[in-house]
């Protein structure tokens, strides 16, 4: 035990049996490292699943579980392995916590498949909110953005430090305060979106300056806001309250899902048609369709195409806005979410077809499945899945260079 006054980090490690009765895991492993990567101290769960390691004073640390010691459990949230940016105050007693999911039993290879589909669909729908401004912003003005993924993060960091401020609860316990959290993110981030496209984008249309330019401009604001958030946001990782660890629902004894994640999947359905209903029906989405079509054509029939433009900012941000929401809800809200599902946008839109709505919808999901089912590979590991969207936009585009729902074109 530490000496009366020291500083310690520890935790307990708990998980449950069949009959959902809490059980201490004995014999899990931890290291401990101080800010230049040093090792402060191991230790190991001892029967009540209690580990403990004393700290040479305060500061930041990161703590590492040996996953290999789990014991036939595995972490619910293994990309927080290591917990990097634990702040230990002077004369302080830490714990962390590493949430435990179900215990893991032999499967065969077509039940894993089911499982890693249902995820994939589930990460296909969070891609794709993300995906369909891009897609849009694309078509209307001709602008790969970069700086797309930055809106996420900053839709995420929004819904977080509302849902840690505000203490409210109007929906009952499972909504609190995020349904609030949610709505700010969205009218925030698609302010941020319009003020954008009006004070930078618009200017450098109406000063006639190149794509390529816009491009790199893009990619220097990428840069920049990203960069922002780790000054503000810090390093660490920030978590929804009481969305961190969530209760597994089994379905026909095949798969499972979080609770969480059985909202995002119904909740991001109901979204994605409500928007494709939107572009089909309404007068601004059937502008919007007219002008990523063709938009000489839409500003000769009388559609006020800088009108046009401006609504697609405003939506496609809010859109990305609400994204970071539910991404950071299945991970975690950090500086550089947005910048890591950047790669997924692109790799979804290209799928589907450079600027067409539908085609953004159509490949992220293809993409969220190929990611996910990329695991099945023997030669891919978890860390590599993402692969598994590049080797399907690789192999779709050989095929069909044009995209999925894109429309081919003549060159010269």
């Amino acid at each position: 035990m530490a000496q009366d006054g020291g500083e310690t980090l520890g935790g307990t490690m708990r998980a449950k049996d069949d009959a959902g009765e809490d059980i201490f895991v004995e014999g899990v492993e931890f290291t401990v490292f101080d800010e230049d990567g040093n090792v402060v101290g191991t230790a190991t769960t001892d029967a009540e699943g209690v580990w403990l390691i004393d700290l040479p004073g305060s500061g930041v640390y990161s703590v590492e579980l040996n996953t290999d010691t789990l014991q036939g459990f595995e972490l619910r949230n293994p990309d927080n392995n290591p917990l990097t940016g634990v702040e230990v105050q002077p004369t302080t007693n830490k714990n962390t916590l590493f949430p435990l999911g179900e215990r893991v039993i032999e499967e065969s290879n077509s039940i894993r498949a089911v499982q890693l589909f249902v995820d994939g669909i589930k990460l296909g729908m969070i891609i794709a909110m993300c995906a369909i401004g891009l897609s849009l912003i694309y078509g209307t003005t001709g602008l790969t953005n970069f700086a797309h993924g930055e809106m996420v993060t900053f839709g995420a960091m929004i819904g977080f430090l509302f849902h840690v401020t505000w203490q409210f609860d109007f929906l009952g316990s499972w909504m609190t305060s995020l349904v609030f959290a949610a709505v700010v993110a969205i009218i925030v981030t698609g302010l941020a979106g319009g003020l954008f496209n009006e004070f930078v984008w618009k200017r450098l249309r109406n000063r006639g300056a190149s794509l390529i330019s816009a491009l790199v401009v893009s990619i220097g604001l990428s840069i920049f806001f990203r960069y922002v958030f780790l000054y503000q946001f810090g390093g660490r990782a920030g978590f929804y309250r009481d969305y961190r660890i969530g209760e597994n629902v089994e379905f026909f004894g095949i798969f499972t899902m979080l609770r969480k994640d059985i909202f995002i999947v119904v909740f991001g359905a109901i979204v994605l048609v409500a928007v494709a209903t939107a572009l089909r029906k309404t007068r601004v989405g059937k502008a919007m369709r007219a002008v990523a079509d063709n938009r000489d054509l839409a500003e000769s029939s009388g559609i006020d195409v800088e009108q046009v433009i401006r609504w697609v900012w405003i939506i496609g941000s809010a859109l990305a806005g609400l994204g970071g929401v539910l991404f950071g809800l299945t991970e975690n809200v950090n500086w550089e979410m947005g910048f890591r599902l950047l790669l997924l946008m692109f790799a979804g839109v290209t799928l589907g077809g450079l600027g067409t709505a539908y085609g953004a919808l159509f490949g992220s999901l293809i993409a969220g499945v190929f990611i996910q089912m990329s695991t099945l590979l023997p030669f891919i590991s978890s860390d590599m899945k993402n692969v598994g969207a590049l080797l399907a936009l690789i192999i779709i585009l050989l095929v069909r260079p044009q995209g999925l729902l894109g429309r081919a074109e003549r060159i010269g």
